[in-house]
Parts: structure tokens; sequence; C-alpha cells
């Protein structure tokens, strides 16, 4: 089982007073101790206009930054919301990347799930599926130098290439799930990995896509089997009570920001659902579910021999690597001290 880390903050509460670079210790000192510790990359994803991801809002850009100041750790885009882009600015951004790195990027590839994020590009919100499968490949025909048809400010037609040129010959790719089945499907027949998540997924619901998956890699590719990424919230202390102590506020605040995310699964399963016209004590009810639901079956929490359990578990599944998501509102100090535990554990586990 591989290791990574994994962010998506909340900042709702913005940088602290006087300490303009507080917003991203935990990204860059997260960094420095996952590429000397044996981890495998850091995931930093695309949100636009709201504090529920705020703080990236382009992850070529968090990836220079990480770039400049690793080693060894792969770094990886947890989305880029390619229906939102032109694939030559895609191929361009992450091939200046991938040259400040010495080749150690990656990226996942994202259809979008807000129609506000869509203000920014020239694809409709319901053609985003599509739109991100044709990009996946035009990026992938540029990342190998080959030319791409396009047209130029005149209308005249034209092809571009992306310069500079790639460290790597083939960019690693991922397609980023809520956990569609046909979004694991069309990951496996593009030849690509899967990036995914439990939050509208039970562990047993994502077995079987991965089986799925699988199956299909195989078939298409002769034999390829495909690479899987889930990504859990993640903290780990020295009993399970006190990391259930020290996560219950910070995860609830975060939950509370990304309230509109959390119904989702309400919203699909009753159109008529409507999370604003709840009152405040049936939103603190669902709130303490959902934090009973994330620290029981859907993270990463507790002691290192609880986790061990769960990585077990999630190897069962057909996982390759967990992305530990951990900038989720416990304070950055406690999280930095905390990562030795998730460094034990990704060396145990290694070891199994």
């Amino acid at each position: 089982m591989d290791f990574s880390l994994f962010y998506f903050a909340d900042d709702s509460a913005g940088t602290p007073a006087g300490d303009p670079r507080g917003r991203y210790e935990l990204l860059l000192e997260g960094a420095r101790f996952a590429d000397r510790n044996g981890f495998t990359a850091v995931w930093t994803p695309e949100r636009h206009f709201h504090p529920f991801g705020g703080l990236y809002p382009n992850p070529a850009v968090t990836g220079a930054a990480l770039a400049t100041t690793t080693d060894h750790i792969a770094i990886r885009a947890g989305s880029v919301v390619a229906p939102l882009h032109h694939p030559a600015r895609i191929a361009e951004e992450w091939s200046v990347v991938d040259n400040l790195s010495g080749g150690r990027v990656g990226v996942s590839f994202a259809s979008g799930w807000h129609p506000t994020d869509f203000a920014l590009g020239h694809t409709a919100y319901a053609d985003r599926k599509t739109v991100l499968l044709q990009r996946l490949e035009e990026v992938r025909r540029l990342w190998r130098g080959e030319p791409l048809d396009v047209t130029d400010g005149t209308g005249a037609p034209t092809t571009v290439r992306v310069f500079p040129p790639p460290v790597q010959t083939e960019l690693p790719v991922w397609v980023t799930s809520a956990g569609e089945a046909d979004t694991f499907r069309a990951a496996a027949r593009s030849r690509a990995g899967v990036l995914t998540h439990l939050l509208h997924q039970s562990l047993d619901e994502l077995t079987e896509k991965i089986a799925e998956y699988r199956r299909t890699a195989r078939r298409t590719h002769d034999g390829w089997d495909g690479h899987v990424v889930l990504m859990l919230h993640t903290y780990l202390a020295g009993t399970r009570a006190e990391a259930r102590d020290t996560v219950r506020e910070p995860l609830r605040d975060y939950l509370r920001s990304s309230i509109h995310l959390v119904t989702r699964s309400f919203t699909e399963a009753d159109p008529d659902f409507d999370v604003d016209t709840l009152d405040d004590e049936d939103i603190d009810f669902l709130l303490t579910r959902s934090f009973e639901t994330y620290f029981d079956q859907r993270g990463l929490f507790g002691s290192v021999e609880d986790a061990r359990r769960t990585v077990e578990a999630v190897r069962a599944a057909g996982v390759d690597e967990i992305a530990c998501l951990i900038d989720f509102g416990v304070d950055t100090k406690t999280v930095l001290a905390g990562l030795r535990r998730i460094g034990e554990l990704r060396a145990r586990s290694s070891a199994v």
C-alpha cells in the first residue's frame, strides 16, 4: 500500500493575523515531511469561488511551489477540471512543473461538480463528462510532442505544440470520480487510474467498482491492471478516544462548510430535499451523524493499530494507494506533529 498526502482545506477562517504565509504552512511542511519519509505523492485540487477548497484554485501553481521544496515525492493534481481549460494550457502548465520537479508530476482529470465553476470555461455543464475524456486524450497527445489542431485568432486553422517539452515521455493520469460506476469503466477504457473517495459510496460498493474497473482495464489493454487511489480524511493519535476528541469539532466545522456537498446523497434520493430549509437543530443532527459516519467508516482515524485494520480492509477492496487528507481544520501544529504516526502506519503497512 502506497501512502500520499492530500489537501482540500476550508479557507473560511482565513489566515492568522500577522501571518500572511500561514495559509500554506501545512501544505509546505507536510510535503517536506512526506518527501523525507517515503511517501508516494502530494495531491492538491482545483477549486473555485468558495472557501471550501478555496486555497487551491490552480494545482499547477501549488505544484510548482512543491517542486522547488521537495526532491523525491510525486507532485499530482488531485483534480484538474478539464472542461474549464484549453488542453494546451493544461499541458503547458504541467510541463513546467514536470521540468521544475525533474519529472515527478501526475494529473487526475475531473469533470467538475459545481455549475458556477463553469463561468471559467466555454463548455456546457451538461457536457462536462464527455469533454473530460476528450481533454484527457488531447493533453496526452500534446505531452508526447504531437501537434493539436486549433483555430487561431483570425479564424484560420493551425496546429500547436507544447513548450517546454516535459521530462516524462508519458503523463501519469487518473480520473477523479465521486463513485459513479460509469466513470470507473471510462477511466479503465482510457488507460487511466482512478482517484476516488467514500463520501457517496461504501467500501463494499467501492470494492465492486474496483473489480469491474480491473476487468475492463485488463480486457481493453492486454492485461494492464490500472491504479486506484482512495482519499481518506486522516488523523492518528495515541488512542482512538484521543483522535476522536481532537477531530470532532474541526471535522464538524469542515463538514458544515461543505454542507451542500454532504447532503448530495439526500437530494439524489429525494429531489424535494432542500438543506436551506433545515433549522439549526436539524443541521446539528445531520452534522453529528455525518461526523460519526466519517470517523467510524469513511476515514483513517484512531491509533496506528486502528488504522492498520482500516488499511487492510482498503487493501482487500483493491486500492493501491491511500491519499491522506490532513487539512480539514485541526490546527497546523497538531497535524504536523501527528504526521509521524502516519509515517509509522505507512512503514508498517508497506512491510506486510
